[in-house]
Protein backbone atom coordinates (compact mmCIF):
# COMPACT_ATOMS: atom_id res chain seq x y z
CA UNK A 1 0.00 0.00 0.00
CA UNK A 2 1.05 3.58 -0.55
CA UNK A 3 1.29 6.80 1.44
CA UNK A 4 0.09 10.17 0.13
CA UNK A 5 -0.59 13.75 1.15
CA UNK A 6 -2.46 16.78 -0.17
CA UNK A 7 -1.95 20.37 0.98
CA UNK A 8 -3.83 23.57 0.20
CA UNK A 9 -3.32 27.02 1.67
CA UNK A 10 -0.55 29.50 2.35
CA UNK A 11 2.77 28.97 0.55
CA UNK A 12 4.71 26.15 2.20
CA UNK A 13 8.28 25.03 1.64
CA UNK A 14 8.18 21.56 0.12
CA UNK A 15 11.00 20.52 2.42
CA UNK A 16 8.63 21.03 5.35
CA UNK A 17 6.25 18.43 3.94
CA UNK A 18 8.63 15.92 2.38
CA UNK A 19 11.69 15.83 4.65
CA UNK A 20 11.63 17.84 7.87
CA UNK A 21 8.73 16.59 10.06
CA UNK A 22 8.93 13.46 12.19
CA UNK A 23 6.78 11.46 9.75
CA UNK A 24 7.44 13.47 6.58
CA UNK A 25 6.22 11.86 3.37
CA UNK A 26 9.72 10.78 2.31
CA UNK A 27 10.20 9.11 5.70
CA UNK A 28 6.96 7.22 5.16
CA UNK A 29 8.57 5.48 2.18
CA UNK A 30 10.72 3.41 4.53
CA UNK A 31 9.28 4.01 8.00
CA UNK A 32 5.48 4.50 7.95
CA UNK A 33 3.87 4.61 11.38
CA UNK A 34 0.44 3.27 10.42
CA UNK A 35 1.36 0.60 7.88
CA UNK A 36 3.74 -2.35 8.25
CA UNK A 37 4.98 -2.16 4.69
CA UNK A 38 7.77 -0.39 2.84
CA UNK A 39 6.84 1.96 -0.02
CA UNK A 40 9.76 1.51 -2.38
CA UNK A 41 8.18 1.65 -5.85
CA UNK A 42 8.57 5.34 -6.68
CA UNK A 43 7.78 8.91 -5.74
CA UNK A 44 5.62 11.48 -7.52
CA UNK A 45 4.60 15.08 -6.94
CA UNK A 46 2.31 17.77 -8.35
CA UNK A 47 2.71 21.24 -6.88
CA UNK A 48 0.82 24.40 -7.82
CA UNK A 49 1.95 27.96 -7.14
CA UNK A 50 -0.79 30.55 -7.56
CA UNK A 51 1.88 33.23 -8.00
CA UNK A 52 3.69 31.44 -10.86
CA UNK A 53 3.10 31.84 -14.61
CA UNK A 54 0.12 29.71 -15.69
CA UNK A 55 -0.80 28.92 -12.08
CA UNK A 56 -3.21 26.19 -13.18
CA UNK A 57 -0.23 24.17 -14.48
CA UNK A 58 1.65 22.37 -11.67
CA UNK A 59 5.30 21.61 -11.18
CA UNK A 60 5.71 17.88 -11.84
CA UNK A 61 8.26 15.44 -10.50
CA UNK A 62 8.38 11.65 -10.70
CA UNK A 63 11.03 9.02 -10.10
CA UNK A 64 11.17 5.28 -9.58
CA UNK A 65 14.15 5.66 -7.23
CA UNK A 66 13.86 5.93 -3.45
CA UNK A 67 13.13 9.56 -2.51
CA UNK A 68 15.38 9.40 0.55
CA UNK A 69 18.37 9.09 -1.84
CA UNK A 70 17.05 11.59 -4.42
CA UNK A 71 19.35 14.63 -4.35
CA UNK A 72 17.42 16.40 -7.11
CA UNK A 73 14.18 16.15 -5.14
CA UNK A 74 15.86 17.36 -1.97
CA UNK A 75 17.36 20.37 -3.79
CA UNK A 76 13.99 21.32 -5.31
CA UNK A 77 12.18 20.85 -2.01
CA UNK A 78 14.46 23.37 -0.34
CA UNK A 79 13.55 26.09 -2.90
CA UNK A 80 9.91 25.68 -3.94
CA UNK A 81 7.02 27.17 -1.94
CA UNK A 82 3.75 26.01 -3.55
CA UNK A 83 0.21 26.76 -2.40
CA UNK A 84 -1.15 23.31 -3.32
CA UNK A 85 0.64 19.97 -3.21
CA UNK A 86 -0.22 16.38 -4.10
CA UNK A 87 2.54 13.91 -3.20
CA UNK A 88 2.76 10.12 -3.19
CA UNK A 89 5.17 7.32 -2.29
CA UNK A 90 4.20 4.07 -3.99
CA UNK A 91 4.03 0.74 -2.22
CA UNK A 92 3.35 -2.48 -4.11
CA UNK A 93 3.16 -6.19 -3.43
CA UNK A 94 6.59 -7.80 -3.22
CA UNK A 95 6.33 -9.72 -6.47
CA UNK A 96 8.11 -9.99 -9.81
CA UNK A 97 4.70 -9.54 -11.44
CA UNK A 98 4.57 -5.87 -10.37
CA UNK A 99 5.60 -3.22 -12.91
CA UNK A 100 7.86 -0.47 -11.52
CA UNK A 101 7.92 2.36 -14.07
CA UNK A 102 7.38 6.09 -14.45
CA UNK A 103 4.06 5.35 -16.18
CA UNK A 104 2.85 3.75 -12.94
CA UNK A 105 4.08 6.53 -10.66
CA UNK A 106 1.39 8.66 -8.99
CA UNK A 107 -0.08 11.28 -9.10
CA UNK A 108 -1.83 10.72 -12.41
CA UNK A 109 -2.56 13.85 -14.43
CA UNK A 110 -3.68 13.53 -18.06
CA UNK A 111 -2.91 16.38 -20.51
CA UNK A 112 -5.78 18.86 -20.65
CA UNK A 113 -7.44 17.50 -17.50
CA UNK A 114 -7.51 19.89 -14.55
CA UNK A 115 -7.72 17.17 -11.88
CA UNK A 116 -4.80 15.08 -10.60
CA UNK A 117 -5.16 11.91 -8.52
CA UNK A 118 -3.14 9.65 -6.23
CA UNK A 119 -4.40 6.35 -4.81
CA UNK A 120 -3.73 4.25 -1.74
CA UNK A 121 -5.18 0.75 -2.01
CA UNK A 122 -5.80 -1.92 -4.60
CA UNK A 123 -8.69 -3.40 -6.57
CA UNK A 124 -8.87 -7.19 -6.58
CA UNK A 125 -8.80 -8.89 -10.02
CA UNK A 126 -8.31 -5.59 -11.80
CA UNK A 127 -7.16 -7.13 -15.08
CA UNK A 128 -10.52 -8.90 -15.41
CA UNK A 129 -12.33 -5.61 -14.82
CA UNK A 130 -10.52 -3.46 -17.36
CA UNK A 131 -12.46 -4.48 -20.52
CA UNK A 132 -15.78 -3.71 -18.84
CA UNK A 133 -14.56 -0.51 -17.20
CA UNK A 134 -13.29 0.70 -20.57
CA UNK A 135 -16.90 1.02 -21.76
CA UNK A 136 -17.51 3.67 -19.07
CA UNK A 137 -14.48 5.81 -19.96
CA UNK A 138 -14.53 8.55 -22.60
CA UNK A 139 -12.56 7.39 -25.66
CA UNK A 140 -10.26 10.42 -25.60
CA UNK A 141 -9.45 9.73 -21.93
CA UNK A 142 -9.12 5.97 -22.38
CA UNK A 143 -6.44 6.63 -24.97
CA UNK A 144 -4.35 8.52 -22.41
CA UNK A 145 -3.86 5.53 -20.09
CA UNK A 146 -0.21 4.59 -20.26
CA UNK A 147 0.46 2.40 -17.21
CA UNK A 148 -0.81 -0.85 -15.74
CA UNK A 149 -2.19 0.27 -12.38
CA UNK A 150 -5.75 0.12 -11.12
CA UNK A 151 -5.17 3.68 -9.87
CA UNK A 152 -4.87 5.18 -13.35
CA UNK A 153 -8.12 3.47 -14.39
CA UNK A 154 -9.90 4.92 -11.35
CA UNK A 155 -8.56 8.33 -12.36
CA UNK A 156 -9.82 7.86 -15.93
CA UNK A 157 -13.27 6.88 -14.66
CA UNK A 158 -13.52 9.98 -12.46
CA UNK A 159 -12.23 12.31 -15.19
CA UNK A 160 -14.80 10.83 -17.58
CA UNK A 161 -17.59 11.77 -15.17
CA UNK A 162 -16.67 15.48 -15.07
CA UNK A 163 -18.76 17.74 -17.29
CA UNK A 164 -15.61 19.37 -18.65
CA UNK A 165 -12.40 17.63 -17.51
CA UNK A 166 -10.34 20.63 -18.61
CA UNK A 167 -12.25 23.16 -16.50
CA UNK A 168 -12.41 23.83 -12.79
CA UNK A 169 -15.20 21.87 -11.13
CA UNK A 170 -17.04 22.58 -7.90
CA UNK A 171 -17.14 20.27 -4.91
CA UNK A 172 -20.61 18.97 -5.78
CA UNK A 173 -19.52 17.98 -9.29
CA UNK A 174 -16.37 16.30 -7.99
CA UNK A 175 -18.31 14.35 -5.37
CA UNK A 176 -20.78 13.24 -8.05
CA UNK A 177 -17.95 12.14 -10.36
CA UNK A 178 -16.30 10.11 -7.62
CA UNK A 179 -19.60 8.58 -6.53
CA UNK A 180 -20.44 7.56 -10.11
CA UNK A 181 -16.98 6.09 -10.65
CA UNK A 182 -17.26 4.00 -7.49
CA UNK A 183 -20.74 2.90 -8.54
CA UNK A 184 -19.37 1.78 -11.92
CA UNK A 185 -16.62 -0.24 -10.24
CA UNK A 186 -19.15 -1.79 -7.85
CA UNK A 187 -21.36 -2.81 -10.80
CA UNK A 188 -18.47 -4.44 -12.68
CA UNK A 189 -17.33 -6.26 -9.54
CA UNK A 190 -20.85 -7.65 -9.13
CA UNK A 191 -20.96 -8.77 -12.77
CA UNK A 192 -17.68 -10.66 -12.32
CA UNK A 193 -18.53 -12.05 -8.89
CA UNK A 194 -15.70 -10.14 -7.16
CA UNK A 195 -16.33 -9.84 -3.43
CA UNK A 196 -12.81 -9.45 -2.06
CA UNK A 197 -11.89 -6.56 0.22
CA UNK A 198 -10.44 -3.77 -1.96
CA UNK A 199 -9.35 -0.42 -0.55
CA UNK A 200 -9.80 2.84 -2.46
CA UNK A 201 -8.34 5.81 -0.59
CA UNK A 202 -8.06 8.66 -3.08
CA UNK A 203 -6.28 12.03 -3.02
CA UNK A 204 -7.39 14.62 -5.59
CA UNK A 205 -6.16 18.13 -6.38
CA UNK A 206 -6.61 20.88 -8.96
CA UNK A 207 -4.42 23.62 -7.51
CA UNK A 208 -7.44 25.43 -6.09
CA UNK A 209 -9.08 22.52 -4.34
CA UNK A 210 -8.12 19.24 -2.75
CA UNK A 211 -10.22 16.25 -1.77
CA UNK A 212 -9.74 12.83 -0.24
CA UNK A 213 -11.82 9.65 -0.21
CA UNK A 214 -11.71 6.89 2.40
CA UNK A 215 -13.48 3.88 0.96
CA UNK A 216 -13.34 0.09 0.72
CA UNK A 217 -15.31 -2.38 -1.36
CA UNK A 218 -16.49 -5.51 0.48
CA UNK A 219 -14.57 -4.71 3.64
CA UNK A 220 -13.94 -7.83 5.71
CA UNK A 221 -14.31 -10.29 2.81
CA UNK A 222 -11.10 -12.19 2.08
CA UNK A 223 -10.10 -15.10 -0.09
CA UNK A 224 -9.52 -18.10 2.18
CA UNK A 225 -8.01 -20.39 -0.46
CA UNK A 226 -4.54 -19.06 0.36
CA UNK A 227 -4.46 -17.11 3.66
CA UNK A 228 -0.86 -16.02 3.09
CA UNK A 229 -2.07 -13.88 0.19
CA UNK A 230 -4.27 -11.77 2.48
CA UNK A 231 -2.24 -8.62 2.95
CA UNK A 232 -2.24 -7.10 6.43
CA UNK A 233 -3.08 -3.69 4.96
CA UNK A 234 -6.52 -5.03 4.03
CA UNK A 235 -7.33 -6.29 7.52
CA UNK A 236 -8.31 -2.79 8.65
CA UNK A 237 -9.47 0.41 7.00
CA UNK A 238 -6.51 2.22 5.48
CA UNK A 239 -5.69 5.30 7.52
CA UNK A 240 -6.58 8.84 6.39
CA UNK A 241 -6.18 12.03 8.47
CA UNK A 242 -6.47 15.79 8.07
CA UNK A 243 -5.55 18.95 9.93
CA UNK A 244 -6.32 22.62 9.34
CA UNK A 245 -5.01 25.79 10.90
CA UNK A 246 -3.51 29.21 10.46
CA UNK A 247 0.10 28.19 9.92
CA UNK A 248 1.96 24.92 9.44
CA UNK A 249 5.59 24.88 10.49
CA UNK A 250 8.12 24.43 13.30
CA UNK A 251 6.62 25.85 16.50
CA UNK A 252 7.84 25.45 20.08
CA UNK A 253 10.36 22.82 19.14
CA UNK A 254 8.13 20.59 17.01
CA UNK A 255 6.30 20.48 13.69
CA UNK A 256 2.58 21.23 13.88
CA UNK A 257 -0.34 23.17 12.52
CA UNK A 258 -1.33 26.05 14.80
CA UNK A 259 -4.30 28.39 14.98
CA UNK A 260 -7.18 25.92 14.94
CA UNK A 261 -9.94 25.37 12.40
CA UNK A 262 -11.78 28.60 13.27
CA UNK A 263 -9.00 30.75 11.81
CA UNK A 264 -7.65 28.24 9.30
CA UNK A 265 -6.04 29.37 6.07
CA UNK A 266 -4.44 26.00 5.26
CA UNK A 267 -5.43 22.34 5.28
CA UNK A 268 -3.44 19.13 4.94
CA UNK A 269 -4.74 15.61 4.28
CA UNK A 270 -2.43 12.62 4.63
CA UNK A 271 -2.41 8.85 4.89
CA UNK A 272 -1.00 9.38 8.36
CA UNK A 273 -0.08 12.47 10.43
CA UNK A 274 3.22 14.03 9.43
CA UNK A 275 3.92 15.35 12.92
CA UNK A 276 4.73 13.84 16.30
CA UNK A 277 2.00 16.00 17.84
CA UNK A 278 -1.19 14.41 16.51
CA UNK A 279 -3.59 16.38 18.73
CA UNK A 280 -4.55 18.71 15.86
CA UNK A 281 -5.22 15.86 13.41
CA UNK A 282 -8.66 14.34 12.80
CA UNK A 283 -9.43 10.98 11.22
CA UNK A 284 -11.49 11.05 8.02
CA UNK A 285 -14.56 8.79 8.54
CA UNK A 286 -14.94 5.60 6.53
CA UNK A 287 -17.05 5.86 3.35
CA UNK A 288 -16.68 9.62 3.14
CA UNK A 289 -15.12 12.29 0.95
CA UNK A 290 -13.52 15.44 2.36
CA UNK A 291 -13.43 18.49 0.04
CA UNK A 292 -11.58 21.77 0.58
CA UNK A 293 -11.25 24.76 -1.73
CA UNK A 294 -10.00 28.35 -1.76
CA UNK A 295 -12.96 30.02 -3.42
CA UNK A 296 -13.46 32.19 -0.31
CA UNK A 297 -10.93 34.11 1.76
CA UNK A 298 -9.77 30.91 3.46
CA UNK A 299 -10.24 27.20 2.71
CA UNK A 300 -13.74 25.89 3.20
CA UNK A 301 -14.01 22.26 4.26
CA UNK A 302 -16.97 19.94 3.77
CA UNK A 303 -17.51 16.23 4.43
CA UNK A 304 -19.65 14.18 2.07
CA UNK A 305 -20.76 10.60 2.75
CA UNK A 306 -20.62 8.04 -0.04
CA UNK A 307 -22.82 5.03 -0.77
Amino acid sequence: MCRALAYLGQPVLLDNLLYQPDSALVNQAFMPKMLHMLNLAGFGLKAWDRHSPEPEVPYSYASTSLPVFDRNLKALAAKIRPTCVLGHVRGVAYSTEVEISLQNTHPFHFPGVRLALAHNGDLARMNEMKPRLARAIRPEILGMIRGTTDSEWIYALIASRLDDPGAASGADELVRAVDEALRTIRKVRAELGIATSSSVNLFLATGEQIAAVRYCFDFGCYSTADPCRVHEANLGFLSLWYTSGREYGFHDGEWKMIGGADTADSIMIASEPLTRDTSTWLEVPEYSMLCADTSSARPSVAMHYLD
